[in-house]
């Protein structure tokens, strides 16, 4: 730590979900120390990511493609238990095996390169203090103080972004407008005209939960579903991943993999399908009072509309370093920002499965250690054999 306060360290690692927990792994493993070499900031109360935070009636045998973390298996769990539990408890369970020392709740507020965050004064201290040389390094800036890093993996996920369509008269609605974010379960519902919009496998989710207690939904969506037979494998993943890659290589708004990998058709989705439950409607043209209206003149009276309509990247803490270009997104070479190669992003674009979560966090640390250029470069740190975890202890999501 500097004069300033600032505490110094090679790598800031923000978010600890499947993506931050990956790449913790992968610098350990090159050499770095947790707490000292580099830091994991988490902004969530606990262990767990964002799959803490799902609903208690998604349990862990419904979770869509779940790829473990490196290093350590999870086996033995329950299918019937939430998979807020299950997963939170593996989490748990790797930050401990591997000692990664992260810390939270800390939310991180802005990221910037120190030259510009700080007076010429400052940079020199840190020339004298050697923590680098100022310009090269990144400020970022948390609610529990400032840290400068050489570089940083952000792997904030998108769960604290809910993504809220707009439609004419939404705001004159006067029943209930909730987001997948607030979804808890299908009870609230009962008896209650249900509108799910939303065609990803949360939409699905939460119809046929809700459609035996609900008096009637009605599912709406902006393309036809399309429902796939066979597991969802590795091989499918990968494939997946590959078709969203290009979008941020172009430098646009990375969409979901899940977009890509169409529905699941297994036996609960057969019977939905084959009682109603998932016949869908397009898009409405306008949202009145008591429900919505399609362009056709169809109408359906709504107690509740639901919108199961996903999130978008938490990434407005990286806003001062200008990594934007003209078509919104974030241009990517492999993991790295394109505009700075300080800055890799995991869970982020073609890296927002789980399976593509573990391939980047391990990129993301190759390339890394390129940038630090330690000469000679420090032994790997053998990581411990892997072995199952089981998890049984009774009392921390898929991707939407």
């Amino acid at each position: 730590m500097n004069e300033s306060g600032v505490r110094a360290v090679d790598v800031v690692v923000v978010g600890a979900g499947q993506a931050g927990l990956s790449a913790a792994y992968h610098l350990r493993r090159a050499g770095l120390v947790p707490g000292h070499d580099f830091v994991v900031l988490d902004h969530a109360p606990r262990a767990g990511g964002a799959w803490q935070f799902r609903w208690p009636s998604l349990t862990f045998g419904r979770v869509h493609g779940l790829y473990t973390l490196p290093g350590m298996e999870l086996t033995g769990a329950d299918a019937s238990r939430p998979a807020s539990e299950v997963i939170g408890e593996y989490f748990r369970a790797y930050e401990e095996r591997f000692a990664l020392r992260v810390r939270r709740p800390v939310d991180v507020r802005s990221v910037r390169s120190a030259q510009s965050a700080r007076s010429v004064q400052s940079v020199r201290q840190d020339r004298r203090d050697g923590n680098g040389d100022g310009d090269g390094r990144l400020l970022v800036a948390t609610s529990d103080g400032d840290w400068s890093a050489r570089a940083l993996i952000n792997a904030t996920g998108t769960w604290d972004r809910p993504f809220w369509p707009r439609y004419p008269g939404q705001e004159t609605f006067r029943g209930r407008q909730l987001h997948t974010a607030d979804y808890r379960g299908p009870e609230e519902f009962a008896g209650q005209r249900v509108i799910v919009v939303g065609g990803g496998a949360s939409g699905t989710q939460h119809l046929m939960e809700i459609a035996p207690l609900a008096a009637g939904t009605t599912w709406v969506t902006r393309r036809p579903p399309v429902f796939v037979e066979g597991p969802f494998d590795e091989g499918a993943g990968r494939a997946a991943v590959a078709l969203v890659a290009e979008r941020v290589r172009q430098g646009l708004p990375p969409r979901s993999v899940v977009s890509v990998t169409g529905l699941p058709l297994n036996d609960a989705v057969r019977q939905a399908r084959a009682d109603g439950v998932l016949d869908r409607l397009p898009m409405f043209e306008r949202i009145t009072p008591t429900g919505a209206v399609w362009a056709d003149g169809r109408t359906v009276e709504a107690d509740v509309i639901l919108w199961a309509t996903g999130f978008r990247a938490m990434i407005d803490h990286l806003a001062p370093l200008g990594l934007r270009e003209p078509g919104g997104g974030i241009r990517m070479e492999g993991t790295r920002a394109a505009r700075d190669e300080r800055i890799h992003l995991v869970g982020y674009g073609p890296s927002a499965s789980t399976v593509g979560a573990n391939r980047a966090g391990r990129a993301a640390v190759r390339e890394i250690r390129r940038l630090l250029a330690r000469e000679p470069s420090p032994p790997p740190v053998p990581a411990p054999a892997p072995a199952p975890v089981r998890v049984s202890v009774s009392d921390p999501v898929p991707a939407v």
